[in-house]
């Protein structure tokens, strides 16, 4: 892999980064010029190598222009997602350290609540058409510096923050030293080589927002190899094969969330779209059904490759297809040392046995600003957790049970809602699902799911009824829903991990009411 600079001598009119809905595009002479100007308005704004920023875009261009030119100062770049409030927003950049915020005129009316959070150090920058207070935007003052690199070029690295599926966001910290500009990282590395050959002269679709860890790295290291990203604004099903047929994508990167709503699209929609291309699509980010999976090889042949990471960056696993149909469910074998499989007391167990998931790679992390949780997090030095609990085979095989904090007790069973989950979502009338326990006399938890369904399909009782008979028919009568509520939409991420943090509380605090309303 090569530092985009190289492609920009090597292929300077080929594209970079080309975004498919407004069809603007960044050619690898462009993004060497627009990055070297960066770079240079960072230092003139004070930020130097080992610094921080922060960025706050929709998926754009001007997103890879700010990335690169901190990523060729030695600079570190917060991305920080664009669904979050003034609030949420201001306490991440707040806590990175940032000292510019990069923020895209779309999210300029932020601005005067953001001021009322920020440090008064923190300088904001508009990248788009104007700053509506008048000040220079991000391409006018990039305009009023060289094209040349700076003079003490050294690679910088994100510093992502956790996606507050069961807390507060923590900054994740990881083992960076600010090297030559063409340094890349290991496990990226490493997934790129699985993921079919990945070469200059590939297409890699990215349809998820940019400030998360994967579409953010994938993107990024496209680029490193000399490829074209293509860029969606928004994922749409429909766009999405469209794209892939129109440009021949060759690579991809999606959620189990959007294999689910490609499936249910129409069959004629399904059946006319070319996706020949397609060498590897890799998903990641949530567990994902196996009859949705076994559905998705199906369609478009073994090319699924299924990789278990975290944004800490302690370990990988991968599975191609070949081999997840020989083990339906496992998200892979590690790539970097082993999986050590642990009891709430730190016992290691045995292959078959269910426990909390440790990397044992000897990678180290620390969550900015929180000792107890980095120390938690780890079973000793090297050897840490993302919080999953699973098992693994006597094959070295991986497979998740749920998010720990997600496991449900009710009548001293322990109960993993994910596997409910994965068999709501396979009903033809639902369109998400979440499961989780909420507090019950006599049980201490009972199972309850809150489903979104599908456009045409009606909420009810009768419904209710109907999805518990399915899900009673497929497992255990104990990890039934005892009963399900109805909502238009249920809280995700866009990169599809299910808040349902959020939902938990909402409902212990009815429990907590007089008239218990939610439970």
């Amino acid at each position: 892999m090569k530092h985009p600079s190289f492609h920009a001598r090597t292929t300077p009119d080929k594209v970079a980064y080309l975004m498919a809905g407004s069809g603007a595009s960044l050619t690898y002479k462009q993004l060497e010029s627009r990055s070297n100007q960066g770079a240079h308005l960072l230092r003139r704004m004070g930020v130097g190598a080992g610094g921080n920023i922060a960025i706050l875009m929709e998926n754009r261009l001007e997103f890879f222009e700010v990335m690169w030119a901190a990523h060729r100062s030695g600079v570190l770049y917060t991305a920080v997602s664009r669904h979050l409030g003034a609030d949420e927003a201001g306490y991440i950049v707040n806590d990175c350290g940032a000292k510019i915020l990069f923020l895209s005129e779309a999210y300029a009316n932020l601005v005067p609540s953001l001021r009322e959070r920020l440090q008064p150090e923190v300088a904001i920058v508009i990248a788009g058409a104007h700053d509506p207070s008048g000040a220079p935007t991000w391409r006018e003052l990039c305009d009023r510096e060289p094209e040349t690199p700076i003079a003490d070029e050294c690679c910088g690295a994100d510093l992502l923050y956790s996606s507050g599926t069961t807390g507060r966001p923590k900054g994740i910290v990881l083992e960076h030293e600010p090297g030559p500009i063409d340094t890349v990282n290991p496990l990226l590395t490493l997934l790129c080589e699985t993921m079919g050959g990945m070469t200059a002269a590939s297409v890699y679709l990215s349809p998820a927002p940019l400030y998360h860890a994967a579409p953010l790295r994938f993107t990024r290291t496209a680029a490193n190899i000399g490829a074209t990203t293509i860029v969606m604004e928004k994922f749409d099903p429909e766009a999405f094969l469209r794209l892939v047929e129109e440009h021949r994508v060759t690579h991809t990167q999606l959620v189990p969330t959007m294999f689910v709503r490609l499936l249910k699209l129409p069959e004629e929609v399904r059946a006319a779209a070319d996706v020949s291309s397609l060498r590897c699509a890799i998903h990641a980010a949530a567990p994902c059904p196996v009859e949705i999976k076994e559905r998705m090889i199906a369609w478009w042949g073994p090319v699924i490759l299924e990789y278990y990471a975290g944004t800490e960056g302690n370990g990988v696993t991968v599975v191609d297809s070949e081999a997840w149909l020989k083990h339906p469910g496992t998200v892979g074998r590690s790539l970097i040392g082993s999986i050590v499989i642990a009891d709430g007391d730190g016992h290691e167990l045995p292959p078959g046995q269910i426990g909390r998931v440790y990397f044992d790679s000897g990678r180290d992390f620390v969550y900015r600003g929180d000792a107890d949780k980095t120390e938690a997090a780890f079973l000793r030095p090297g050897c840490g957790t993302l919080g999953d609990i699973g098992s693994v085979d006597e094959e070295g095989y991986l497979y998740l049970s749920d998010r720990a904090d997600y496991m449900i007790i009710s009548g001293g069973v322990n109960i993993y809602p994910q596997e409910t989950e994965d068999i709501l979502i396979c009903h033809p009338a639902v369109a998400d699902a979440a499961v989780f326990g909420v507090p019950n006399e006599d049980l201490g938890e009972a199972v309850k799911a809150v489903v979104q369904l599908q456009d045409g399909a009606h909420p009810g009782p009768d419904m209710e009824a109907e999805l518990i008979a399915y899900v009673r028919s497929r497992i255990s009568s104990l990890k039934a829903p005892r009963s399900i509520d109805f909502r238009d939409q249920l809280p995700r991420t866009p990169t599809g991990k299910l808040m349902k943090r959020i939902l938990k509380e909402e409902y212990k605090a009815a429990a907590r009411a007089p008239s218990g309303a939610l439970a």
